[in-house]
């Protein structure tokens, strides 16, 4: 069950915040990032089907989602959110693609579906374990859920948001997935590294301070990104299930 926080998120953002949540990831100082994020996810997913985008938001990502060939639901809590998704579909023109209202923790879909995604929004689920077997049920046989989660110490770095909006922000990592997804049903687990570790270690033009003394080191940066491969999918790796 959600708290009142992620029913009212989208009002008490303001003008502002709500137009910068419509036009992600361009809108967004972490727009590489996210591109890099969704096209590892997309990477492990079957080339087509049927696509359902659990926490869709503002519906950024179930729009590239359609442009890349799925046929996509986007599903959300919050009306206001879907209203930005259901604009944001026109102004693409896309057919292939509509949204719903609900709590993911108790959709109705059933054997639907041949890719269930959760991208950065599995941390929000007060009952996570409710949420992925929505999943599950959603899911035909033989289909994948694939979650990209934030993962270790995200609710610490997440107390501000936390005391200001009244949302939920937990830790989502890999571990706390695959116990959650066993008890949902799910059969076949794999862990992969998070993209966003691989960005921040490989690409990112500018990094400060001490951090970025010491990866202007020669071949400082491979070998962070070597390491990243290694041990980040234990901190917050993208986590593919099977039915």
């Amino acid at each position: 069950m959600a708290t009142q926080g992620e029913y009212d998120y989208f009002k008490n953002i303001g003008a502002d915040g709500m137009r910068h949540a419509a036009h992600k990831p361009w809108s967004d100082s972490q727009c590489g990032m996210y591109l890099m994020e969704l096209g590892a996810m997309m990477g492990l997913m079957p080339d087509g089907g049927r696509l359902l985008d659990m926490g869709c938001g503002t519906g950024w990502t179930s729009v590239l989602f359609a442009k890349k060939g799925y046929h996509v639901i986007g599903q959300d809590l919050v009306p206001e959110a879907i209203d930005a998704a259901r604009r944001l579909k026109h102004d693409n023109g896309l057919e292939h693609l509509d949204f719903v209202v609900g709590d993911y923790e108790s959709l109705a879909f059933e054997n639907e579906f041949d890719v269930v995604v959760f991208f950065d929004c599995l941390h929000h689920a007060v009952d996570e374990v409710g949420a992925l077997r929505s999943a599950y049920r959603a899911l035909k046989p033989g289909g994948i859920c694939i979650t990209s989660e934030p993962g270790r110490g995200h609710e610490k770095r997440s107390a501000a948001v936390m005391q200001e909006f009244g949302v939920t922000e937990r830790d989502m990592h890999p571990a706390k997935i695959i116990r959650g997804a066993k008890k949902a049903g799910f059969t076949g687990f794999s862990v992969h590294p998070h993209a966003q570790y691989l960005y921040i270690a490989l690409y990112r033009r500018e990094l400060r301070g001490l951090l970025g003394k010491v990866m202007r080191i020669p071949g400082m940066r491979a070998l962070v990104g070597a390491c990243t491969v290694l041990f980040s999918k234990h901190q917050a790796g993208i986590v593919v299930l099977r039915k």
